[in-house]
């Protein structure tokens, strides 16, 4: 038996806050959690957008069922089946996305990133190979990809302004991976602001005005 890849177009959802009518001054990409859909998620950040902040929140091109085989589907960025093939894949989907919409401003804006959960280890996957420059990470509820070449990483957010967001409940995160994150971030050597809210893992609004509004 021989295994076989074959690339061929492939259309993918994503969601804008608005449609931009100039050039933005700051553009938020935002990644969904897993079992999450961008079109939901993106709601948290409406109350933020203007024509001045555009949001685009990509959605993860696999697809289940939350429970059983029926009801409510959710998106995720990757399972441990085929993860290298479905890693390569996002970096195609993303970077066509986003050169799509920086080729149609006249002037570039500043680029942010937030990715909440499971969000948070594709986009700096995503961002750390990128040609464009990152003035802002947000990693809520989630952190580092653990397999990022830091070197590269390294380099590549030396001037980003890197915070990460946990919920004092937040019953998700392991001490586990929060030690692991923390080994990294040494590793990295980059600086990084924590920031914590009371509650769990969500998003929380008041911090992430803060967060938006203090960029």
């Amino acid at each position: 038996m021989i295994q076989n890849t074959h690339v061929f177009p492939y259309e993918a959802r994503y969601f804008l806050s608005h449609e931009p009518s100039a050039s933005p001054d700051d553009l938020w990409v935002v990644f969904h959690g897993y079992g999450q859909l961008a079109e939901f998620f993106l709601r948290k950040f409406l109350p933020f957008a203007s024509a001045k902040r555009l949001f685009l929140a990509p959605e993860g091109t696999n697809y289940f069922y939350l429970q059983d085989f029926k009801g409510r589907v959710g998106a995720n960025w990757m399972t441990r089946h085929e993860r290298e093939l479905a890693i390569a894949n996002n970096h195609r989907f993303l970077n066509s996305l986003i050169e799509k919409y920086l080729k149609e401003f006249h002037a570039k804006p500043r680029i942010h990133v937030l990715g909440f959960s499971q969000g948070a280890a594709t986009a700096t996957r995503w961002a750390s190979q990128g040609e464009f420059q990152v003035a802002s990470f947000v990693l809520w509820a989630g952190g580092f990809a653990e397999d990022m070449v830091l070197d590269v990483a390294r380099e590549k957010f030396e001037n980003t302004r890197i915070s990460m967001v946990l919920g004092n409940q937040d019953e998700v995160i392991s001490q586990d991976s929060l030690k692991r994150q923390k080994e990294l971030i040494q590793r990295l050597g980059n600086p990084v602001n924590q920031l914590t809210f009371e509650g769990g893992h969500e998003l929380n609004s008041e911090l992430l005005t803060k967060i938006i509004e203090n960029v």
